[in-house]
């Protein structure tokens, strides 16, 4: 799931990721070319019920960004509810977010 929420000055918005529990043994990260992909920078924790992965990152408003998921360290994931997809040079697809 993915949340999307202007800040008051209207030149943030602070996007919510959300990923079920299950998804994932031990890590997940987002990564995407707003943080150079680094899938150290933005680790999702498990909430304390251990029912979804999630994190709160602040973006700038009116740009648009790839991303994906790194799970466990070893596989990479799309979100359903990415605003959309496009080809990426490792013959796969990176989601895209629209702010």
């Amino acid at each position: 799931m993915i949340e999307k929420q202007s800040t008051p000055k209207g030149k943030t918005v602070k996007v919510k990721f959300e990923l079920p529990s299950d998804v994932a043994e031990k890590s997940v990260a987002v990564a995407g070319d707003f943080n150079d992909w680094s899938t150290s920078k933005h680790k999702m924790k498990l909430d304390k019920a251990g029912k979804v992965w999630s994190t709160t990152i602040s973006l700038n408003k009116g740009a648009s960004f790839q991303f994906r998921y790194f799970v466990d360290e070893r596989e990479w994931r799309n979100d359903e509810q990415a605003d959309g997809y496009t080809h990426n040079p490792y013959f796969s697809e990176n989601g895209l977010l629209h702010l």
